[in-house]
């Protein structure tokens, strides 16, 4: 097994054994810039920890794969952070959208890594 393979599958085991909790609904409203709405689902995986100290941040797209087919990483210097956000079931249409939302500003940018299928 390959060093991606075996990244892949503890990402997919993380998953399967955690519960999503969409907390930012499509078509929502960012709860401190109203002025950015979410285009994907967006949420959590519960019982997890990311670098905020909240659970491990998720975009879950409309192919209802519930497989993890990308990953998004962020530096934010607001925050002066970074942290990884996973992408389940994601179109390619929405995985452009969720790069564009994690680019959209000068202090927050993202990059987005593919899973080979």
């Amino acid at each position: 097994m390959s060093k991606n393979d075996a990244f892949w599958n503890l990402i997919d085991q993380m998953v399967e054994s955690s519960q999503i909790v969409i907390d930012r609904e499509k078509g929502t409203s960012h709860p401190k810039y109203p002025e950015t709405i979410y285009e994907v689902d967006y949420g959590y995986l519960k019982n997890t920890t990311s670098m905020d100290g909240a659970g491990i941040d998720v975009w879950r797209g409309t192919a209802n794969t519930g497989r993890v087919n990308a990953v998004i990483c962020i530096v934010d210097l607001l925050k002066r952070d970074s942290e990884i956000k996973l992408l389940i079931g994601c179109t390619e249409e929405e995985k452009e959208k969720i790069e564009k939302f994690h680019n959209r500003y000068e202090n927050m940018k993202g990059i987005l890594i593919n899973r080979e299928e």
